[in-house]
C-alpha cells in the first residue's frame, strides 16, 4: 500500500463516491492504471489545534495498517478524512466503521426511482 501525497490526486478522489462514518469520511477513486492500493489522509484545521490533528492522523494511520488488504479494491485510491470524534472514539469501533465503510463503497451504488 502507497501514501498518496499529490493534491490532485485527493482532489481526483474529493470527486467520487463517499461514505461517512462518526470519526471519518473515505473517500474512493478508481485507477486506470496497475499500481498498488493508495492511501492518504487528511484533517482539517477546523478538527483542532495541531496536536489533535496530528493525533487523529496516527489514528487513521494505525487503522489502516490493522487493515487486511482483501478489504481494499485493487487499482484504487482512498482518503481518509479525519473528524473530531476520532479523538474519543474507540479504535475497534473505528476498526468496525472502516471495514464497513469499505464494503459499502464496493457495492454498486443504489439506482434511484424517477
Amino acid at each position: 500500500m502507497d501514501r498518496l501525497r499529490q493534491r490532485a490526486d485527493f482532489v481526483a478522489a474529493a470527486k467520487g463516491p463517499r461514505m461517512a462514518r462518526p470519526a471519518f469520511v473515505v473517500q474512493a477513486r478508481s485507477r486506470d492504471d496497475d499500481g498498488p492500493v493508495r492511501v492518504g489522509f487528511t484533517v482539517t484545521k477546523k478538527v483542532g489545534t495541531a496536536t489533535e490533528r496530528n493525533r487523529i492522523r496516527r489514528r487513521l494511520r494505525a487503522l489502516v495498517k490493522r487493515l487486511d488488504v482483501i478489504s481494499m479494491r485493487p487499482h484504487h485510491d482512498y482518503v481518509l478524512v479525519g473528524r473530531r470524534a476520532a479523538l474519543d472514539r474507540g479504535f475497534d469501533v473505528m476498526l468496525d466503521d472502516l471495514h464497513s465503510a469499505l464494503g459499502r463503497l464496493k457495492q454498486p451504488p443504489a439506482k434511484r426511482p424517477t
